[in-house]
């Protein structure tokens, strides 16, 4: 159902499309990747901000969500236009997940959907599923598979494109951490994953099977890919109660980094009810997240720009970068480049701010078309419209402001 929103009283399209394009005068020092030829350096921390080679790398990225199962046109094809949209970061996550091949495990959602890679259609890939001669997970290294990932990895490094990965989704619509708890006869979607023995001996096996591959693509193992920015634990791993998620965040985090040094590592969390970041004062976490829709909470434009400030201070008490790695507003919307243009043009004057990756950039499918997203109606597509004019603009200038001074000399007070 299409919602209309009450318009924000912060003058008209105009005004706004010209303060993107024009007055970035505070943004940070930006590392573009036309300074990372070989992506040889991992992006690191500073304060507030992501860093390469001791400059800001302020991101600009997109989320999608179909690149670990889509053909590899479709999968090209996201990373070309992310290219050309300007972008820096491309966040995904690690799926699908199933049940066993035989049945015996069911898997609980619909894994045989035909149809667009965008619409959840898999089209038989699988990297985690239950075996049953063996009575545990397994993991599918085929092409299938995991190989599916070397493959993103692998054309994203070509790009130039860092690469945001969850090892795990939170939610069943690829199965995700529910099925993995399916296995084991649970309904309980929030608390039994985090806490029973057996899911979080299959979340570590996971892992370090995943930062311990060697890619035969890059002959990399992927800890040692700097293609790939940042480890995420799970997209929007929603455990309860509240102390049940701080304490598994804080064990996966701390076991990702003994096993990887080089990457950054963050929960991945919505981080927007409750205590906003609370799992920041983590000491395995690197930087913080959140994931912002004004129409999920009910907040005028207006009334979300003032979060992504809110945000930021946050980041600046807790001297780590906070990212709006999420959000999005339907493009049915009559202030729809209204809102994008306002929300970018505070993020970049904000030098407490990291940056910005939006929900969600799809490419057309082998079908030849743009999926359709007529429910919340968040696509971007490389279509020339105003929507990706304003994404683009806002990527120019960051790259366009960029500066040789190093972080220290970069940072200055918010307005």
């Amino acid at each position: 159902m299409i919602i209309e929103w009450q318009r924000a009283k912060y003058g008209l399209r105009k005004a706004w499309l010209c303060a993107l394009v024009f007055a970035f005068v505070s943004v940070p020092a930006v590392a573009s990747a036309a300074d990372d030829p070989l992506a040889t350096s991992f992006i690191k921390t500073s304060g507030t901000n992501f860093t390469l080679d001791g400059r800001p790398f302020f991101v600009t990225g997109v989320n999608n969500h179909y690149l670990t199962y889509g053909s590899q046109d479709e999968v090209t094809r996201v990373l070309d236009d992310a290219v050309a949209m300007g972008a820096n970061v491309v966040r995904t996550f690690l799926q699908p997940v199933i049940g066993s091949l035989d049945g015996s495990k069911p898997t609980i959602w619909d894994w045989r959907l035909e149809g667009e890679a965008s619409n959840l259609a898999v089209n038989s890939t699988y990297l985690l599923h239950w075996d049953p001669s063996q009575n545990k997970m397994a993991i599918n290294d085929g092409a299938n598979g995991i190989q599916k990932v070397d493959f993103l990895i692998a054309e994203a490094g070509k790009r130039r494109l860092r690469l945001i990965i969850a090892v795990l989704d939170f939610w069943a619509y690829t199965g995700g951490a529910q099925q993995m708890r399916a296995w084991y006869g649970s309904r309980d979607e929030a608390t039994f994953f985090f806490d029973d023995s057996r899911t979080k001996r299959d979340y570590r096996t996971w892992v370090r099977h995943v930062v311990q591959r060697v890619n035969p693509l890059t002959r990399r193992a992927y800890r040692d890919d700097p293609t790939i920015m940042a480890w995420e634990l799970m997209n929007e791993g929603n455990a309860r109660p509240e102390a049940l998620r701080l304490a598994w965040t804080a064990e996966m985090s701390a076991y990702v980094k003994s096993l990887d040094s080089n990457h950054l590592v963050s929960s991945g969390n919505a981080n927007i009810l409750h205590r906003k970041l609370s799992d920041l004062t983590i000491p395995t976490l690197d930087f913080g997240t959140w994931h912002g829709y004004p129409v999920y909470y009910k907040l005028t434009i207006q009334q979300f720009n003032d979060m992504i400030t809110k945000f930021c201070r946050l980041a600046e008490r807790a001297g780590k970068p906070v990212l709006l790695e999420e959000f999005g507003y339907a493009r049915s919307n009559r202030d729809s480049a209204d809102a994008y243009a306002m929300w970018l043009d505070t993020i970049a004057r904000d030098p407490r701010c990291a940056g910005w990756i939006v929900w969600r950039l799809v490419s057309r499918q082998d079908s030849g078309r743009y999926p359709v997203d007529e429910h919340d109606q968040f696509d971007v597509h490389h279509d020339g419209g105003a929507l990706w004019n304003i994404l683009k603009a806002a990527t120019a200038r960051a790259t366009q402001t960029r500066e040789t001074s190093p972080v220290s000399e970069t940072i200055r007070e918010a307005p």
